[in-house]
């Protein structure tokens, strides 16, 4: 790994996304998988020494990307990734409506 490489990946074990820089967690965002292919994002975290670098962005938009790939759908309980999908209207398809209504309700 060379300096300043952002390393981008799916920490199954521990049911986050994260994201490396330098060998230290960047970033990461937290997710509970049901049934298979909900994913359910409850928190991210971009730790302070990183903030303002676009990490956290560019981590969703890698877990999204993911998660399509592997053709599930995302519950974004994290305001976080909300955010993020209001400004990115082109992964709007992703997230689970009927769950959303639900839960909006």
């Amino acid at each position: 790994m060379t300096e300043n490489e952002l390393i981008l990946r799916d920490d199954e074990e521990n049911h986050r996304y994260v994201a490396e820089l330098d060998g230290e967690v960047a970033a990461y965002a937290v997710y509970h998988l049901r049934k298979g292919s909900r994913y359910f994002f409850v928190h991210t975290v971009v730790e302070p020494a990183y903030e303002g670098r676009s990490i956290g962005s560019r981590l969703v938009r890698f877990a999204l990307d993911d998660v399509r790939a592997k053709g599930a759908q995302i519950v974004p309980l994290c305001p976080f990734v909300a955010g993020w999908l209001e400004r990115h209207v082109e992964y709007q398809d992703l997230v689970d409506e009927e769950i959303m209504a639900r839960v909006n309700s």
